[in-house]
């Protein structure tokens, strides 16, 4: 049976025009269909780039023109010319007329759309980013401004333990800074925006395409997918990542964790991410997870922690368990399998023996399907993010 695409509502879906059962629909199709996926993705930099177009007035020669044209245009309907002669070359002439206008149309189009790509590439590429004091004292390279200031390439924006910050990253969203916290500008460029997050905790909205905002942690790198997360770094280096809206990638060497919405992540230096998990896992789940990430992985002990996990795996918690496919022992994969299929059986074209020698593609399809599960109970929790980001932006 052919795959009932949505194409044809992902812009009402944009622009949050449907009904909440529509919406729910559509979201769940997204994340199983790549086609619909990249369409949407379209859509939503169409609207970005048209958000970010400067609005200006038209000259009053503009119009000035317009108007006399269709003055002129309206005379000669009313009064036709008489002459056999120029009746002859009328035709021709109208076309040459309505050729002239059609270019300078599309000449002056030309001009807004080049200006207008102009513009946001220049305020995309800017090599400083606005900074609003929003309590205490904060300071960029150890001096202070006032209640505006602006944060370059290369500089540390840095809070004390009474000062809190916001940070607007080009044009592409903003970040609060809590206190106690140390933050560079890396780079920002028109394909790639980022910070250093040394210590401290920061919050981010992002709405920008995925892979386009990155936050540089002593043990990992933050990929954002289009989202809103906290993330804080303690004085070892050791960071947890927590996901409120959308998805984030945590990436080192060759080790990658994908973090949905209300899910968690642990990194170490000189181990990486851990294993993502749901914030509202059983206590006893995230201990033992913690224990099989950095103290037992890899070796005959990891099997302990291992069997607290399985016994306390929800379907929810299928989030971790596929993430773990690929990184215990080969002898306990087999049984991480049985629970995940146990608590989601997997999809047609994925095979025990496929998972089992970690073959890419069957690893994908059997992510696509539970990213569904994954997202569902966290509906609630993005909705109320972006309606306080609205409300906020109202203001």
């Amino acid at each position: 049976m052919f795959k009932q695409h949505v194409t044809r509502e992902l812009s009402a879906f944009a622009h949050g025009e449907l009904r909440d059962d529509d919406s729910r629909r559509v979201s769940a199709h997204l994340l199983s269909c790549d086609r619909c996926q990249k369409e949407f993705e379209e859509i939503k930099f169409g609207m970005r780039l048209a958000e970010s177009l400067p609005s200006r007035t038209a000259p009053a020669s503009l119009w000035d023109g317009i108007e006399a044209s269709l003055r002129r245009e309206t005379s000669e309907k009313n009064h036709p010319h008489t002459s056999s002669t120029s009746s002859m070359y009328r035709p021709r002439l109208f076309f040459f007329a309505d050729w002239q206008r059609v270019a300078a149309v599309c000449g002056v189009l030309l001009c807004v759309i080049s200006a207008g790509i102009w513009w946001s590439y220049k305020h995309a590429t800017r090599s400083a980013w606005d900074v609003a004091r929003l309590e205490g004292a904060p300071t960029i390279d150890d001096d202070q401004f006032g209640a505006q200031g602006s944060l370059r390439v290369g500089q540390w924006l840095e809070t004390d333990g009474a000062s809190r910050a916001k940070v607007i990253v080009a044009n592409i969203g903003q970040i609060e800074v809590d206190p106690g916290t140390r933050i560079r500008l890396v780079k920002t460029r028109l394909t790639e925006h980022r910070l250093e997050l040394a210590r401290g905790r920061l919050h981010a909205i992002i709405w920008a395409p995925p892979r386009l905002f990155f936050v540089e942690t002593p043990s990992a790198v933050a990929a954002d997918l289009g989202c809103a997360y906290t993330l804080e770094v303690d004085e070892r280096g050791r960071s947890l990542l927590r996901v409120t809206s959308g998805w984030v990638a945590l990436e080192a060497a060759n080790r990658e964790s994908i973090v949905p919405a209300g899910g968690a992540c642990i990194t170490e230096p000189g181990t990486g991410p851990g294993t993502p998990f749901f914030e509202d896992a059983s206590e006893a789940f995230v201990e033992a997870l913690a224990q099989l990430d950095f103290e037992m992985r890899g070796t005959k002990g990891e099997a302990v922690p291992l069997n607290v996990m399985l016994d306390e795996a929800r379907p929810r918690d299928t989030l971790t368990l596929w993430h773990l496919l690929s990184r215990v022992e080969m002898e306990n994969r087999s049984r991480v399998y049985e629970r995940l299929a146990a608590l989601a059986p997997p999809p047609a074209g994925v095979t025990r023996d496929g998972v089992m020698k970690l073959d890419e593609k069957m690893l994908a399809l059997w992510k696509d399907h539970l990213e569904i599960i994954w997202i569902q109970e966290s509906i609630p929790a993005v909705r109320k993010v972006w309606r306080s980001v609205w409300e906020q932006s109202s203001h």
